[in-house]
């Protein structure tokens, strides 16, 4: 089914402001939608980056000062879909680099070929980033509101089916807004759920896991506006705990510390000192903590166990005319920084649903929706979580002081764990797993298709031996304790 013209003056009402319900919202006014965002939080993104950075409070968004990475998936979606929000992020300062920069020197990989381009991306902080986004959204004639809190929906009387159909919100200040389709898109401690439940109709399901990571993060700007040597990848796992480094706008840049939230022992890590003396440990890490002057604290995040709501319930959707999106529908682990990139994609996603099959049945586009959404985004989402699993119980491991080997401690029949594993060592070590590598790491393509590729898989079995060593837990602890 195509758009139709009665479709094209649909009035769409997005819920929350963040990267994932701007992209939303300027993808369905280029429909020729009449779109408007609201958002709990009052303030508006400032006249520059560092307004946004110093004086953008966002009490709503618990994670808006951690780091975050838009992957170079979602810098072509971006490119393909909204170019004048590339033009705002650079405007206000988002620096170009490309993920395997660290990695071209390396004797094994033999520099840069053709093709590698598509490794670009736009690194910027994350209220720089909705500031840009915000920017476009205004010139494409999205309407968004700030400090208008949403406290319930709407509804048509209970059809014959059983299913409640959503017809618009009601805010805090007692304004009932009408709207043809709702789409939720307030991240992972979105109130959707309740304020179903408000209205009678059941909950999504929630898939959760009970325990995750937390994370220990720490913003740096150097005096000249250089930056460090990036990282050969700029994420690594270690002995309890991984690292990543992502690289920002106007000269900063983030560090990124991540443990299992049961071990006690590494809590010491929101000391800036023992901080400070961890990340030096770690070769990948240690210059980009030396290079430039601290702008932050230790910055930690908890709340980041996975979380998955299914909206279709044996068969039926538990309710019409509400879409979510993004961490709303599905959380991954933010240690891999997929979390904008999925937003995006979710966003082109809802777009084409409407596309194909408008507003007119209300079933029909929660299923398609649904269905399109647990066939392209939900195996990422789920490969996220199993790897989460696995690498939880190898922490626990550590904790109890029992060897990761062969034949010892933690070993596992999941295929996909063991082949991740040895894909992490072989990808420094020849130039076409890197790249396959890469190109799952930056949200450009499937493992399966990566793995496809002729010999790569034969190359991860052969390379992907022993780990580069690393400090153990005990040299670890040793340093937590050192001064």
């Amino acid at each position: 089914m195509r758009t139709t013209e009665e479709d094209r003056q649909r009035h769409v009402v997005v819920l929350g402001s963040g990267p994932t319900g701007l992209t939303t919202a300027m993808l369905l006014a280029r429909e020729g939608h009449r779109v408007t965002v609201l958002d709990r939080d009052s303030g508006s993104p400032g006249a520059d980056a560092e307004q946004a950075w110093d004086q953008w409070k966002r009490p709503g968004v618990n994670q808006f000062r951690h780091p975050h990475v838009m992957l170079p998936g979602a810098f072509a979606l971006l490119s393909r879909e909204l170019p004048q929000a590339v033009t705002e992020l650079r405007a206000l300062g988002a620096r170009t680099h490309n993920m395997l920069d660290g990695a071209y020197d390396l004797p094994a990989i033999g520099g840069r070929k053709p093709g590698d381009e598509r490794f670009d991306t736009l690194a910027a902080r994350r209220p720089v980033i909705e500031q840009g986004l915000a920017a476009a959204a205004a010139a494409a004639g999205v309407t968004v509101r700030r400090t208008t809190p949403v406290t319930g929906f709407l509804t048509d009387a209970t059809p014959p089916t059983g299913i409640a159909h959503i017809t618009g919100v009601l805010t805090a200040h007692g304004e009932s807004i009408h709207a043809d389709l709702v789409v939720d898109a307030l991240g992972r401690n979105s109130p959707a759920s309740k304020m179903l439940v408000d209205i009678g109709a059941p909950a999504p399901v929630l898939d959760r896991h009970e325990t995750g990571f937390l994370a220990y993060s720490r913003y740096f700007r150097s005096a000249d506006g250089s930056y460090p040597q990036q990282a050969a990848w700029p994420l690594e796992h270690h002995d309890s705990i991984s690292l990543t480094t992502v690289p920002g706008d106007e000269g900063t840049w983030a560090l990124a510390l991540f443990v299992s939230a049961k071990d006690r022992a590494m809590r010491a890590l929101s000391d800036p000192e023992v901080w400070q003396r961890v990340a030096a440990l770690y070769p990948g890490m240690a210059h980009w903590a030396s290079h430039g002057e601290p702008i932050t604290g230790v910055l930690a995040m908890s709340g980041m166990e996975s979380r998955h709501r299914s909206f279709v319930v044996d068969g039926k959707p538990v309710a019409t005319g509400l879409l979510s999106i993004g961490d709303a529908w599905a959380t991954t682990n933010p240690t891999f920084g997929m979390g904008i990139t999925m937003g995006m994609a979710h966003a082109v996603l809802l777009r084409d649903v409407l596309a194909e099959v408008g507003f007119g049945d209300r079933d029909k586009l929660a299923l398609r929706f649904a269905e399109l959404t647990d066939a392209t985004l939900l195996p990422a989402q789920q490969a996220s979580a199993a790897w989460d699993l696995h690498r939880l119980a190898q922490i626990d491991l550590d904790i109890a002081s029992i060897p990761y080997e062969v034949g010892v401690g933690y070993e596992t029949d999941d295929a996909n764990w063991n082949l991740r594993q040895a894909l992490e060592v072989a990808k420094l070590r020849d130039p076409d797993v890197l790249r396959a590598f890469g190109d799952v790491g930056s949200a450009l393509t499937s493992p399966e298709e990566a793995l496809a590729r002729p010999g790569v898989l034969d190359r991860i079995m052969e390379l992907g031996g022993d780990p580069e060593p690393g400090p153990s837990r005990i040299e670890l602890l040793a340093a937590m304790v050192a001064g």
